[in-house]
Order: structure tokens, then C-alpha cells, then sequence
């Protein structure tokens, strides 16, 4: 009988049907941006007609076993089995237990080797053994020790593998067409924007970036992107990832108005990459897809305060950047969600980097505002003025408020400041303003605020809030 070493480990247990490898495979990923992808694995093999089991090497370690589909042409389903317990020496020793194994020992000294035969006990945070009447650790103290086994477990794997139990109608060969779903494959879009401010002018760059953790390579694969959020009913809900796509909403300020080449799936869209690629096991790969010269874009100044009070200091505006996604505005694309970093050119020409924010999936036509910081030299102080009751009946009550807007800089600028009542429903009536406002919704209204370089400028208001 063969014997394996641990060190070194070779051979392989006997197949019972034919074994698709990866030569030969035409490879279809369709990879969502929730660590979740669509495996397409189309494999010519040759199948005998009758009863047997096809076992597919080189599927993904983190399958989920309840989305595979195996279609060939006359052919039946009968069972199948994904084995992912892999051939590790821990896992190799951990089937062991209750078994013989022998124990070779190498004198440092003289090279003699001594054998013994040795049952194995227990492995549980060590291997215990039973060597003739003694029983024994196995560790490491500098000795040259090597276990010999005799056989490989049948259930113990040397790559993930997915095992069809079939019933075939005739003999030949044909293609064999393996779906499944799967985690640990996941991408996301990262954007470099260079923004001319003088010209108003954005040239943006987009990034695919794809990480494999499924266990195993995909090569020369066709990758499709799909941007949107997909509901899945496993596992709990993750809050954080939750905030986050709240977070990036916030940066659409409209929504889209205009359609999109995009091939679309449902309600998402789908990206094609331009070529065939290889995506390795544990590979981070970026692929870039957006790249647009000259498109109109702004610097805005921002200040959001919801609720009326008094502030004893000075607030600084928030910088943001705004563009359109439209074809007029010169983007033309759906943007899937990311992180967008700007970039600024220094008076010597050399871009400097001014912030980073997060973006949604955003519809192509989109306005669209980014955060990048807040400017200390542009701020806002509030000053509730007076509140006073005005009836309990319905409840409703006045403020006069003020804000001081103070421009240190030395440019002149124009702050967008927002004003949102304090009450998730509240109805804002303006009865008086020194400043021409917009109507927001029916709780929010905002203010364009001139400022000169070196100056200030205070807007006033009175409102009547009833919640």
C-alpha cells in the first residue's frame, strides 16, 4: 500500500466518474458589489450513459451549495455534494484519529531513522498519541520527525470540489454548464478627480477594483459588473453598511433624467469589462472604466443647520464639490457607487489632494454634490434672536433668526445656507427675509448668500413652525 508523508503530500483518491478540470473552461463572472457573484462555468467533458457521479475541481471555495444548477444536454440530476473540507496537514491528522499512523524520527547526529507505529488519540490543541505501552505529545523539540499515513480520506479534498451525481441518457461528449452563487468575490469603484477651478473644469477618472477571497482563480474569465443593491435574505442586517448607503445618497442632490446605454438587468445596470482577464485566488485587480476630459464642475460652499439656537462660536462652511453626470454637462455616465478623491493643481501647476467623499449608484442626469472639507476661512454664525409662542392651538410658534456670514478669504464667495425645522414633519412659513429664499420641501428652505472677499453678510428671517 502507498504510503503519504505530510511533508510533501502527493497522489489522489480514485474517481468514480469523469473529472472536469480547468483546461478547457469558458468562464462567466457576473460580479455584485454585496460580496456576492454569479459563477458561469461552461466545461466540454465526454459522459458515458448511465448512473455516475461528475466531479467539478476548481469551483469556489465559499459556494453556496443551494444555488447550484448543472444543465447538459440528456442528462438528469440525481445528487450532488460539495466537498470543501481541504487536504491540510491539521486536517489530514485530524481524520487520523482512532487510526495508525507511523512516527519517523531522524537522529540529528547519525541520520539513523527510528519507526514507530502510533495511534492517534486526540488532536485538540495538540496531538496526543499511543506508542506501544506510552503515550506521547507529538512536538516540535528540534527533533526531525515526519507522520507517515497510508491513504488520503475520501472526504478530504486537495481543491474545493463540487460532486454531481448524474443519470445519463447516452454516451458522448458534450458541454457540461455549472451555475452557482457565491461569496468572497466582490468589487467596488474608486474615481480620481482633477478639478480646474479657474476654467470650471473636472476631469474624472473611474476604477474598478476586484478582490477574490472565494478560495480559488477564475482564469481567463468574462467579468461583468452589476451596480445596485440586490436584496438577499441571509444573515442579519449589516447597520453599517446600511449608514454608509444612506451617506452616499446624500450627495444626489437630483436624480436622473436621462437614459443610459448601459445593458441594463432588471432594475440594475450592468458593466461589461472590455477583455477577458484572469482574477487570481486572494488577487486585488483594478480595471479602469470611466475616463472623461472637461466636464463642467463647481466649487460650492454649504451650511446645513436644522432646529433654531444660538451659537457662541463661529462655524465653519462646508467645500464641496458639484457636478452634473449628464451628457450636457460633458460626464454622460452611470456612476456606481464609490469613493470620489479630488485633486487641485497648486500655483505651481502639481496636483494637491483637497478630500475625499463617498458617492451612491447615481443614474445618469444626476446632480451631484460632494464634500470634500470645510473651509476655515468662510463661517457662519447663528443667533436665535427671539421665539416666541404665537398659538397652543394649533401649536405654532416664531423665530427671528440671524446668521453672520463671514468671508476671511480674499475672493469673493456665495454660501448655500440650508435651514430645516427641528420636527420630522413641521410645516415652515417664511413671513419675513432679508434674502430671497427657496423652497426646499415643506420643512426646509435655503438661502444664497453673497459674501465679498474680506466682508461679511448677515441673513435674517422670521418663520412660523407648526409641527
Amino acid at each position: 500500500m502507498r504510503r503519504l508523508l505530510i511533508a510533501g503530500l502527493a497522489g489522489a483518491t480514485a474517481l468514480s466518474g469523469p473529472s472536469l478540470a480547468a483546461d478547457g473552461r469558458d468562464l462567466s463572472l457576473t460580479i455584485y458589489n454585496t460580496n456576492l457573484a454569479l459563477v458561469e462555468d461552461v466545461r466540454t467533458m465526454p459522459i458515458p450513459a448511465g448512473r455516475q457521479r461528475l466531479e467539478f475541481k476548481d469551483v469556489s471555495a465559499q459556494i453556496r451549495p443551494e444555488t447550484v444548477s448543472l444543465s447538459a444536454p440528456n442528462i438528469a440530476i440525481v445528487e450532488q455534494n460539495f466537498d470543501f473540507d481541504l487536504l491540510t496537514p491539521a486536517k489530514l491528522m485530524e481524520k487520523a484519529v482512532g487510526q495508525q499512523v507511523q512516527i519517523v524520527r531522524t537522529n540529528p547526529g547519525t541520520g539513523a531513522e527510528v519507526r514507530e507505529t502510533a495511534t492517534v488519540l486526540s488532536v485538540n490543541a495538540g496531538v496526543v498519541l499511543r506508542i506501544g505501552d506510552r503515550i506521547e505529545v507529538l512536538r516540535d523539540d528540534g527533533v526531525p520527525t515526519r507522520v507517515i499515513f497510508d491513504s488520503i480520506p475520501e472526504n478530504l479534498r486537495a481543491r474545493p470540489t463540487l460532486s454531481v451525481t448524474v443519470q445519463s441518457g447516452g454516451t458522448g461528449t458534450r458541454a457540461a454548464r455549472l451555475s452557482y452563487l457565491t461569496t468572497g468575490l466582490s468589487w467596488k469603484a474608486d474615481y480620481v478627480a482633477l478639478f480646474d477651478e479657474p476654467a470650471g473644469r473636472l476631469d474624472l477618472q473611474g476604477w474598478v477594483t476586484l478582490t477574490n477571497q472565494s478560495g480559488v482563480a477564475y482564469p481567463d474569465a468574462e467579468i461583468q459588473l452589476v451596480a445596485g443593491d440586490v436584496n438577499l435574505t441571509s444573515g442579519p442586517m449589516n447597520w453599517d453598511y446600511w449608514r454608509q448607503q444612506q451617506a452616499q445618497r446624500r450627495n444626489v442632490r437630483a436624480g436622473g433624467r436621462e437614459t443610459s446605454g448601459e445593458r441594463p438587468i432588471g432594475d440594475y445596470y450592468i458593466y461589461p469589462m472590455p477583455a477577458r482577464s484572469t482574477v487570481a485566488e486572494n488577487q486585488t485587480k483594478q480595471i479602469s472604466f470611466l475616463d472623461v476630459k472637461g466636464a463642467a464642475a463647481r466649487k460650492a460652499y454649504e451650511y446645513t443647520v436644522v432646529g433654531f439656537e444660538s451659537s457662541d462660536v463661529a462655524q465653519s462652511v462646508d467645500s464641496a464639490l458639484q457636478f452634473t453626470n449628464s451628457s450636457s454637462g460633458g460626464l454622460g455616465a452611470q456612476l456606481p457607487a464609490g469613493v470620489l478623491r479630488a485633486y487641485i493643481r497648486d500655483g505651481s501647476g502639481d496636483p494637491k489632494f483637497v478630500g475625499e467623499n463617498a458617492i451612491g449608484h447615481t443614474p445618469r442626469g444626476s446632480d451631484i454634490s460632494v464634500k470634500l472639507g470645510e473651509a476655515f476661512d468662510i463661517t457662519v454664525q447663528p443667533t436665535l434672536v427671539k421665539s416666541e409662542l404665537v398659538s397652543s392651538s394649533p401649536h405654532r410658534v416664531r423665530y427671528e433668526m440671524r446668521y453672520l456670514v463671514r468671508n476671511a478669504s480674499s475672493r469673493p464667495v456665495t454660501v448655500r445656507l440650508r435651514q430645516s425645522a427641528d420636527w420630522s414633519r413641521a410645516k415652515m412659513q417664511i413671513t419675513r427675509e432679508s434674502l430671497e429664499s427657496r423652497r426646499v420641501d415643506t420643512r426646509t428652505v435655503d438661502w444664497d448668500v453673497p459674501v465679498p472677499a474680506g466682508r461679511e453678510t448677515a441673513l435674517t428671517f422670521t418663520t412660523v413652525v407648526e409641527p
